[in-house]
Order: C-alpha cells, then sequence, then structure tokens
C-alpha cells in the first residue's frame, strides 16, 4: 500500500514545495555578480589611468593654408609623429614634448610654406635679371615683410600689403609720392583701437621711404576703413589727447573726493571737472636791443685813431716846366687895418687832420623759449555736498541739516588746495551744499548673511558639491565596498599566506575496519527510511487536512482493490 500511494503524494504535493531560488540568490549567482563588479571597478580604475596617462597634446601650427596643411601632415607621418587636429580644424595639435623638435624640423624642410615672401625672394637671383624685374622683386620683398610684420600683432590674423610706388623723375614737379594699402583678416570677435591702427600706419610709413601716413590707407576684412585719410594736413583729433584729458580729469576728481571724503562721508560728496588742455607746442626765439643806461659804464669793443701832419710849403703844383719850378715870391696880403709891424715875417701852416673811432657793445638779449604740449590752459571744477544726516535720539526719525557757511568755505578751500586752483589761468569753482535724493530716508539695516539673497547662487553652489559628495560616499559604502570586501580579505591573505610547511613522511594506514563500515552503512539507510517515512507520513496529514476528497478516493481506490 505504501508504494502505491508515493507516486500519488509526490505529484499531488509537488505544487505545494517551495519555489526555487533565483540565479543571483545562489551561491555560484553570487560569485558572478562579485566577479562582475570587481571588472567595473577595474574598469573604472583602467579608464581613469588611460585618461591621465594620455599624452598632452600642445599646438604645433595654427592658420595654415591647406596646402600647408597637407604637407605638414605627410612630413609628420613619415616621421612617425602622431597628430591630431583641433576642433574645426584650424590647428595641428601633437605631444607637447615633440613640439620643439618637430618644429626645427619641419623649419628645415621650409614648413610652413607662408603666403607672404620676403627678403628671401632675392636670395635666388638669377645672372641677368633686368632692373625692371629686380625692381618688382624688391617691391614684393618689402610688401611680405611689411605683411609678417603686422601679423605679429595679436588680433592680427593675416595681412596683405600694396605699394604704389611711383617711378623717380628728375623734375620736381612730376614727381609723386608712394601710397600703400593694408588689407587686415582680424582674429574672431577681436576688433583693433584707434591707437593699434595709427601704430600700423605708421609702422608702413616709417619703412618705405618719402611714405608719409596719410597715403597709408587700413581696411579690415570686412571692408571697414580703419584709418582717416581725410586728415591731409595731420589735424585729426588723437586718441591719445583724449585718454590724456581724460586722465588728468578723473585724477583732479579723485584727488577733490578722497579730500571732502573723511569730513562729509563717502557718498555725500560728487565731483567733476573739466580740463582745457593746450596741445600746441610753441618754439620761440627773441633778440631784443636796447640802450645802455647812463650810469652804467659802457663797454668799448674797438677803438681807432689817425692823425696826419704836413710841411708849411705847400706841395708843388701847376703844369710842369720852367715857371712852375721856381719858388713863389713874397706872398702879399691885402693891409686891412695897417701894414704889419717892422721886423714881423709872416708864415702860412701846412695841411693837418686827426681821426679817431670808437665802437661799443652794443645791449643785446637773445632769448629762446620752448613751450611743451599738454599744458592745463584753464580748469572748471563744480562740486556738490550732502546735507548733513542725523538720527533725533527722541523720536528716532532722520533730520537733515544744511552746511553752515564757515564749512562751506572751509570746503572750498580744501577743494581749491586739491584741484591746484590758478586765478591767473582763469580758473573756475563752484561748491554747492543741495540734499541728495533720499537723504531722509531711514538707514537700512543690515541683513543676516543667511538671509542675503545674493548669497543664494553661492549657497546653491555648496548644495551641490555637498550633495555630490554624499552620494559618492553612499555608493562606497554601500555598494562597492561590501563587493570589494571579499575581493580584498583573499587578496590580503594571499599576500600574507604563511610559508607552507615542509611535507612530512606519510604515517602508515591501518587497514580498513569492513564490519563497522558495514555497521555504518546499514545505520544509515534505516536513518534514511525513518526520515522518508515521517517526511510522507506529514505530507499526507497535510494533504487530508488541506483537500479530504483526495484521501477519500484513495482509501475507497485501496478498498476496491482488496
Amino acid at each position: 500500500m505504501a508504494t502505491a500511494a508515493e507516486p500519488l503524494l509526490d505529484d499531488d504535493l509537488g505544487a505545494h514545495a517551495e519555489p526555487r531560488p533565483k540565479y543571483w540568490e545562489t551561491p555560484m549567482g553570487k560569485k558572478v555578480v562579485a566577479g562582475a563588479a570587481v571588472a567595473l571597478a577595474l574598469a573604472v580604475v583602467a579608464a581613469i589611468w588611460l585618461w591621465s596617462s594620455a599624452p598632452d597634446y600642445k599646438v604645433l601650427f595654427s592658420n595654415f593654408s591647406d596646402r600647408d596643411g597637407g604637407a605638414i601632415t605627410a612630413s609628420l607621418d613619415q616621421m612617425g609623429v602622431k597628430y591630431k587636429f583641433s576642433e574645426g580644424g584650424t590647428a595641428i595639435l601633437i605631444p607637447a614634448e615633440q613640439v620643439p623638435s618637430v618644429r626645427l624640423k619641419l623649419a628645415s624642410q621650409g614648413l610652413p610654406r607662408a603666403g607672404n615672401v620676403g627678403f628671401e625672394l632675392l636670395e635666388n637671383q638669377k645672372l641677368g635679371t633686368s632692373q625692371f624685374v629686380e625692381q618688382v622683386n624688391y617691391q614684393r620683398s618689402l610688401e611680405g615683410e611689411l605683411a609678417n610684420s603686422i601679423q605679429a600683432v595679436s588680433a592680427v590674423a593675416s595681412a596683405r600689403v600694396h605699394l604704389a610706388m611711383p617711378k623717380p623723375s628728375v623734375f620736381v614737379r612730376d614727381q609723386q609720392k608712394p601710397t600703400a594699402s593694408v588689407l587686415l583678416n582680424l582674429q574672431p570677435g577681436r576688433a583693433l583701437d584707434q591707437a593699434q591702427v595709427s601704430a600700423i600706419v605708421h609702422l608702413v610709413a616709417s619703412s618705405v621711404p618719402e611714405l608719409t601716413p596719410s597715403n597709408v590707407t587700413v581696411v579690415d576684412q570686412n571692408g571697414t576703413l580703419l584709418s582717416d585719410t581725410s586728415a591731409k594736413n595731420g589735424k585729426q583729433l588723437d586718441p591719445n589727447q583724449l585718454k590724456y584729458v581724460e586722465a588728468l580729469q578723473a585724477n583732479i576728481v579723485k584727488q577733490v573726493e578722497s579730500m571732502i571724503a573723511p569730513i562729509v562721508g563717502q557718498t555725500n560728496v560728487r565731483a567733476e571737472a573739466t580740463a582745457e588742455v593746450d596741445f600746441a607746442q610753441v618754439d620761440t626765439a627773441a633778440e631784443m636791443y636796447k640802450p645802455n643806461s647812463p650810469p652804467e659804464p659802457q663797454a668799448i669793443r674797438s677803438q681807432q685813431t689817425s692823425e696826419q701832419t704836413g710841411p708849411g710849403s705847400q706841395n708843388p703844383s701847376g703844369i710842369p716846366g720852367a715857371l712852375s719850378n721856381q719858388p713863389p715870391g713874397v706872398a702879399t696880403a691885402p693891409i686891412e687895418g695897417g701894414a704889419p709891424a717892422a721886423g714881423q715875417q709872416q708864415t702860412t701852416t701846412g695841411p693837418s687832420s686827426k681821426n679817431a673811432t670808437t665802437n661799443y657793445e652794443v645791449d643785446k638779449t637773445l632769448r629762446f623759449e620752448q613751450k611743451p604740449m599738454g599744458g592745463i590752459k584753464r580748469l572748471t571744477v563744480g562740486v556738490v555736498v550732502n546735507y548733513r544726516r542725523s538720527i533725533d535720539p527722541k523720536t528716532g526719525k532722520v533730520v537733515v541739516k544744511p552746511l553752515t557757511a564757515a564749512e562751506v568755505a572751509q570746503i572750498n578751500e580744501l577743494v581749491k588746495q586739491a584741484m591746484g586752483y590758478n586765478q591767473a589761468r582763469g580758473d573756475t569753482l563752484n561748491v554747492a551744499n543741495a540734499p541728495f535724493d533720499g537723504v531722509d530716508k531711514p538707514a537700512e539695516e543690515t541683513v543676516d548673511w543667511w538671509k542675503d539673497k545674493n548669497n543664494l547662487p553661492l549657497a546653491k553652489d555648496v548644495a551641490k558639491w555637498v550633495f555630490i559628495a554624499l552620494v559618492l560616499l553612499f555608493l562606497w559604502y554601500r555598494i562597492l565596498r561590501p563587493v570589494l570586501k571579499p575581493v580584498m580579505k583573499k587578496f590580503d591573505e594571499a599576500v600574507e599566506m604563511p610559508p607552507e610547511p615542509e611535507p612530512e613522511e606519510p604515517e602508515p594506514e591501518p587497514e580498513p575496519d569492513y564490519e563497522e563500515i558495514a555497521r555504518i552503512a546499514r545505520e544509515a539507510e534505516e536513518q534514511k527510511q525513518v526520515i522518508v517515512y515521517k517526511s510522507n507520513l506529514e505530507m499526507a496529514k497535510t494533504l487530508a487536512q488541506n483537500d479530504p476528497r483526495i484521501v477519500a478516493n484513495v482509501i475507497k481506490e485501496w478498498l476496491g482493490a482488496e
């Protein structure tokens, strides 16, 4: 009976058996999951190591032409140098430690071949070249050198220079001045200020003989005229002069406000200044003469004296001959008032002359005066001072009072000292005491740092990084650490494994007791039968309690069989 019921009990009770465990809950599944986690961790570590040990790429060349790019990459392939292109393909990148050596090797090959040819064009002049070809090559070389010099400006990507150099003429009326045109290709998002444009203009003008800055035209890649060619006489407004005036006015305002702020407060004073600056450079030469004053001794520069006297007889005169050589007779004078006294002889004197020349030094003053440009012609300063603000201790309200006349006068004197007031120059100063807007409002209370809205972005950043740190700690302590702990433990045991003991000689095994083995086998078989019987009995009881109809049918079959 028991043997016939066993198959029926096994089939009927199979649905009530315990569910099979899932694969990852089995010992083998746990080992597979642990191995996958370890492999994932090792892959992450390897990726981080490869990322950190990747070579640092630096720019070899940038902004090159397509032809130069192809020649450079071909040479790099021949040299076995790894390279890659930057985003957009505007630069070639190679490992940083190879940049200097590769540049020298490519330079020996003439790479990159820039579009602007300099004076190296004149190195390969052929014998028998005409003068026209020599002049053209020289002009091309000069244009290329100027373009290379302009490209050294950080905001300029590339440049082209065109020179119009007329032929020299022996006639002055036929002589013409050279002109130049510069086309600039600026870097993306960059622009040149007026000072940089002026520097490029003067660079080109200084490199070509007889080329004036007014004959240099600068244009960018958008067709915008950067240089002002309308001012032929150099009378355009210099931006450096404007900067000088602005800096001068700002310095005066700073001096005035720093002088008055300690008295009335940093926010209670406003000042503005206007400066008229003379940028004309004047050179004066004066030569003045004035007569010497009588009391002062006169300085003699030179003095000449000549005196000449002759004998009493006159020199012979008349027509040469016998009559002219005879001595003259006794000279007689007309008697006027009577005859001369007896015994008195009348004589005549000869010619005599005396000349004296004296030269005196002239009082002369030579004056050379050179006035530097940038002198101040006039200063105009205006200062506004706020009313004095205080809080009434009784009512707690804000009380506003104007400054006294003595305080305004004191501020006026301090401002004059700060600005360098000069009445002879025509400087003007106006100090006004007026209430500012909102001066009667109550003082703002200080807000705590945790209530200040300006600190909200900083708090968000701190919270973000704290959240990331917490997530990383959770992943480490809850996932990675439990998975890696057995592996690390086995690794430590493998590392710290003691040395193996020396093998000992095996002891002789005793002869097996066959009777004892048979007895143990019989006891095990009996124990197994008892366990199977008890298990079947418990299953039958459970089945009778849960479904009595099946048990009744089984009993009917047993009775019918008997």
